[in-house]
C-alpha cells in the first residue's frame, strides 16, 4: 500500500509496517510484516489497529528484545505500540 514509512533493518530481517488500513480478520487495522533479508520472504506479521506513522525502533529491557512503532491516524488517536519478541 502507498505511504512514506521507515523500516528497521536487523542481521537477518527487515522490519516494516503499512502506513494504511484496510479491513483484515482481526479488524480494520494494518500490520507490522517482517521480512528475510536474503529472500524477500514474508516470515512473520503483527496486527496494529492504525498505519504505522513512524519508523519502528527496537530496544532489550530486562533480557527481553522488543519492537516498538508509531501508530495513529483517522479516527484512531496517535500511539506506541511495543511487540515482545519470542525468546
Amino acid at each position: 500500500r502507498p505511504g512514506r514509512i521507515g523500516t528497521l533493518p536487523t542481521k537477518t530481517l527487515l522490519i516494516s509496517g503499512e502506513a494504511g488500513v484496510v479491513a483484515t480478520p482481526q479488524g480494520r487495522g494494518a500490520y507490522l510484516r517482517a521480512y528475510d533479508k536474503l529472500t524477500g520472504a514474508d516470515v512473520g506479521k503483527v496486527f496494529m489497529p492504525a498505519g504505522q506513522t513512524g519508523t519502528p525502533m527496537t530496544y532489550l529491557w530486562e533480557g527481553k528484545q522488543y519492537i516498538v512503532v508509531a501508530i495513529g491516524g483517522g479516527n484512531y488517536t496517535s500511539e506506541l505500540v511495543a511487540f515482545k519478541l519470542p525468546s
